[in-house]
């Protein structure tokens, strides 16, 4: 069996805080295949940017950091790397796609001389070759007037625009691992299709394997290989996607796909999760979802459930569920 691109065991991220440290991600384990899409999905506060930030090297120190677990690209340990090794693998082997474009870029600075000092800072490239590979790299992601939009700054172009430069900026190098976090936010539903489709295209030409952090589920019903559920800095469920769609079993999975508004539908108020994600300095003792939990019973406040596999490859954080929804009793 092939080895995974990435593989995260383990993995906690704690934030010093003035009285406890803040848990942030506590405990996660999931792999991503190579040539594979994986969503990672969940409220805001689950714990999705942080993972990917881990990924990245990129924890805010030193308040932040990783207690314990390991992050393994391709065979080595990137927590044990140095700043010089794991910034020669950023943008490289591994790139990332930011949520807000217009901060990600910067405002004084054109399109080109920002995207010429992305490849040069990684491949042993001379500017004329360098200005030839980013112009074909701005026509495959949507672009047909080249020139003008490397002359441009950020300010000049559309939300839209500046995220398909932020996709191009970091395929450049053609990494093995493209992180996205929120890379729709803020987008037309157009617009939002086509970056998308784009990211279908890059693994397909490329073969990138994805990570995609989003709290959309119509975006991961479009696009996802795997998914990997968050909740309260822990993996609640992980699955494929057609198994994740088809029979959610974590009831904090299935309150999710409940809240997603559906064509023809006429009732006159949208689901929502009744409470609030718990603090991240003050978790409760059991299951982190029982407050809000439909099902939970008295053992569920009381006990941490494990992360278990129902069923081939479906892995669910519930001791309700026995292969299917959770027995109610």
């Amino acid at each position: 069996m092939e080895a995974p691109l990435l593989s995260i065991n383990n993995l906690k991220v704690y934030f010093s805080g003035e009285g406890d440290d803040i848990k942030a991600v506590d405990g996660i384990d999931f792999d991503i295949s190579n040539e594979s899409i994986m969503c990672v999905v969940g409220e805001s506060g689950s714990g999705k940017s942080v993972t990917s930030l881990s990924v990245m090297g990129l924890v805010p120190k030193p308040e932040g950091y990783i207690a314990d677990g390991s992050i393994t690209f391709k065979g080595q340990n990137l927590i044990d790397f140095t700043e010089k090794e794991i910034s020669n693998i950023r943008g490289n082997e591994i790139a990332m796609i930011f949520q807000e474009p217009m901060t990600s870029l910067n405002p004084v600075l054109s399109i080109e001389v920002q995207m010429v000092e992305q490849l040069l800072r990684h491949k042993k490239i001379s500017k004329k070759n360098a200005l030839v590979k980013i112009k074909e790299m701005l026509e495959f992601i949507g672009f047909s007037r080249t020139e003008q939009i490397l002359k441009s700054y950020p300010h000049e172009l559309s939300g839209g625009m500046r995220q398909r430069v932020l996709i191009g900026m970091a395929m450049l190098c053609e990494p093995e691992l493209l992180i996205a976090d929120e890379p729709t936010t803020a987008l037309d539903v157009t617009i939002q299709a086509q970056v998308l489709e784009l990211m279908k295209q890059m693994k397909e030409k490329y073969s990138t394997s994805v990570m995609m952090i989003t709290h959309d589920l119509g975006i991961v019903a479009e696009i996802a290989d795997e998914v990997v559920v968050m909740y309260a800095g822990q993996i609640v469920e992980k699955a494929s996607a057609d198994d994740l769609f088809k029979e959610p079993l974590h009831p904090y999975t299935q309150a999710l796909l409940k809240s997603i508004p559906k064509i023809g539908e006429t009732t006159r108020e949208l689901y929502s999760i009744p409470g609030t994600v718990p603090s991240a300095d003050n978790f409760p003792k059991g299951c982190r979802f029982a407050e809000r939990c439909e099902y939970a019973v008295e053992s569920c406040h009381k006990k941490m459930p494990e992360l278990r596999e129902i069923k081939a490859r479906h892995f669910v954080r519930c001791d309700l569920v026995e292969g299917g929804e959770p027995d109610n009793g």
